[in-house]
């Protein structure tokens, strides 16, 4: 008994130190074909942070091939309960988990008395449509309610592969809907003080909805007064701007990542990633179009200084595009909405980050918005890269540039 005890313990020793040896493998693969550029902040926790992250994902790979669950299942359930603890509530600010029309959100009301109505904001998530929660973004909208003393109300939209577009717009427009319907009433918050915000998808998210309430024209007291943009991918036109190919491999979104997430979230086809990231997928006609708002021209020299080979595809393919043609609507690719619907815009808050694939979409943004009159904020963070507002005050793994550039939003916060 002794003797076959220890062999199942020598063989289930073995077993899982092969298992952890083939995982180091594959996250040092991994890691191998990302770039940690050398200007980018804290390049060493970056560098740990995102092997953390791949090796997430490498874990539910397996355990999907093995059949005890769903890659995607388990990454969300690790970032949203492993890697965030819940944590009550800090002196001077009450959270509620509510329901507005029907979508679930997350309330952070300041405490402190107020001699007026106190303004809103209405946080989108990042995650590629795919990932991210209230809760993983509980820290950041604690943050950003207690340091500017603003209502914060984070939206718990529904999330791809189980739901495709537009139901994550459809979500974050009924919830800011009803929010600024009942800001006054039951949360003493001015309704003509509320802004739309988010990072990434978020930020995609912001964008598209501010120009649906822009379109519907209604009453000024359901529009937001400004969007907040943090990282916002854009379109889904050109993926060889000079962000892409100057970022193409730099965590924590890779250009491939960023079509994958794009393509999920519009119809789940991903066997036309190639063709989009080769610009195969856009008839001519509408490249011409598109190019008096997305040549690289529009951008600033400096966003050409680390390298650029412009490149221009003369033909497409005609089956790809009826699979993505959909994205060239402005609910997915908010860049491209004609000028009268972006003069209707709401001011607007851009931040960008210089070593991130999505960085010349908001300066581009930018560009659209002032040439229309619209009034941008823009705060570029010179060392920081796609993911940076999430990873403040985590211990030995914050990145130094994080906090700036949270505080450079809770600051625009402040002006509304």
């Amino acid at each position: 008994m002794e003797l076959s005890t220890a062999i199942l313990i020598t063989g289930a020793a073995a077993l899982f130190a092969a298992f952890l040896l083939m995982l180091i493998g594959i996250v040092y693969s991994e890691l191998m074909n990302s770039e940690i550029p050398p200007g980018v902040s804290n390049p060493g926790r970056l560098r740990f942070i995102h092997g953390m992250l791949v090796g997430i994902a490498i874990v539910g790979r397996l355990l999907e091939k093995l059949g005890l669950c769903n890659q995607l299942s388990f990454n969300r359930w690790f970032r949203s309960r492993v890697l965030i603890k819940n944590k009550p509530a800090p002196p001077g600010l009450r959270i509620k988990d509510l329901t507005f029309a029907n979508v679930p959100v997350r309330v952070y009301e300041p405490t402190a008395p107020s001699d007026t109505k106190r303004r809103g904001l209405v946080y989108l998530h990042g995650g590629g449509w795919m990932m991210g929660s209230i809760d993983t973004y509980d820290d950041l909208c604690r943050y950003i309610a207690m340091q500017s003393d603003t209502t914060v109300v984070s939206v718990e939209y529904r999330l791809t592969p189980e739901h495709r577009y537009p139901a994550q717009l459809d979500d974050c427009q009924a919830a800011t809907c009803h929010f600024l319907q009942v800001a006054d009433k039951d949360f003493g918050v001015d309704p003509r003080r509320v802004a739309v915000g988010g990072d990434s998808a978020g930020g995609n998210l912001t964008a598209a909805l501010c120009q649906r309430l822009a379109e519907k024209e209604e009453h000024p007291l359901t529009s937001p007064c400004a969007q907040i943009l943090i990282y916002p991918g854009l379109q889904i036109v050109d993926f060889n701007l000079p962000s892409y190919q100057q970022n193409h491999s730099v965590p924590l979104l890779s250009r491939d990542q960023t079509v994958f997430y794009f393509l999920h979230y519009l119809n789940g086809d991903t066997s036309v990633a190639e063709d989009i990231l080769e610009g195969n997928h856009v008839p001519v006609d509408l490249k011409l179009k598109y190019r008096k708002w997305l040549s690289p021209n529009r951008l600033p020299p400096e966003c050409k200084a680390r390298g650029f080979h412009p490149k221009f595809v003369n033909s497409h393919d005609g089956e790809v595009y009826d699979i993505i043609k959909t994205g060239l609507e402005p609910g997915i690719s908010p860049l491209l909405a004609e000028d009268a619907i972006i003069r209707k815009m709401p001011p607007a808050f851009i931040l960008t980050c210089e070593y991130d694939v999505l960085r010349d979409d908001g300066i581009l943004f930018k560009r659209r918005l002032e040439d229309l009159g619209i009034p941008v904020s823009w705060y570029h963070v010179s060392d920081g890269f796609h993911g940076i507002v999430s990873l403040m005050d985590l211990g030995w793994m914050t990145i130094t540039s994080s906090k700036p550039a949270v505080n450079s939003i809770v600051n625009y916060v402040k002006t509304l």
